[in-house]
């Protein structure tokens, strides 16, 4: 090759080099690093759900009115919870046991709640038994066959300012209402949005056709306290109502009780 084709070849392959680059200096966007900081910069878009929350127990407190409407299968459920609270039968939850309560529930205990946006999630941090629920926004859809989770597998997407959430994959274990725990046909739905700027507002959907012949429909509220902070719950630290024989919460702080 002479000298002359070898000083053209060089000079394109030059020009291509410097073409690249400068389309990726004019262009940080279409780079990795620019996509990852373009995705960052849209949560800003996003309502401000910053700083810790707590519940709202004079609005909470109406849920404790509301009936679902009972399939015969779980009329049935709730009729035997109530004959053994009659019979003094030991029906207290597992969470005396540090087992985590699970949706919906967690999303209602009397503890600080946090919210963590991220490009592609929404994490909702839990004060009790430090739990973290996951909430993917990244378009993908439910779980053909779910492995039953205490928060169960939840996709959200954006609705204006609201967050919606579907949920399905609930862990059996979970208390719906009493006496009535989830099934593999158990659907929750949330809607959570910013009602005033110190207030958010949970809408909560529960749907089980071989429980309730409708939807189960409640709303929950949290304010926003501004000089709040999160504590460390480690529930099985110092825990004085350890298991019965059968696994049960002992209902006792006994040590001799226990046995």
């Amino acid at each position: 090759m002479n000298s002359m084709w070898r000083t053209v070849i060089v000079a394109v392959a030059l020009s291509a080099v410097s073409s690249v680059a400068v389309a990726q200096s004019r262009d940080p966007a279409g780079s990795p690093e620019g996509d990852r900081r373009a995705r960052y910069a849209k949560l800003a878009e996003l309502p401000d759900w910053s700083g810790v929350w707590s519940p709202d127990w004079l609005v909470n407190s109406q849920n404790r009115q509301l009936k679902p409407e009972y399939t015969k299968e779980g009329a049935a459920l709730v009729e035997a919870y109530e004959q053994g609270q009659e019979r003094g039968e030991n029906l207290q939850g597992q969470q005396a046991n540090c087992v985590p309560p699970g949706l919906p529930n967690v999303m209602t205990q009397p503890y600080p709640i946090e919210f963590v946006f991220t490009p592609g999630a929404v994490y909702i941090i839990t004060e009790t038994y430090s739990q973290v629920r996951r909430v993917y926004t990244d378009g993908r859809p439910l779980p053909d066959d779910p492995d039953p989770y205490f928060n169960g597998h939840s996709i959200g997407h954006w609705d204006g300012q609201a967050l919606i959430v579907e949920t399905n994959g609930i862990n059996p274990r979970n208390v719906l209402v009493s006496g009535v725990h989830a099934t593999e046909q158990t659907r929750i739905r949330e809607k959570i949005w910013q009602e005033a700027p110190d207030q958010l507002i949970i809408e909560t959907t529960i749907s089980d056709p071989t429980l309730f012949t409708k939807p189960f429909v409640t709303r929950a509220a949290l304010t926003r306290e501004h000089d709040w902070e999160m504590r460390e719950y480690v529930c099985a630290e110092n825990n004085k109502d350890a298991a019965d024989p059968f696994g049960r919460p002992s209902m006792s702080l006994e040590e001799g009780d226990q046995e």
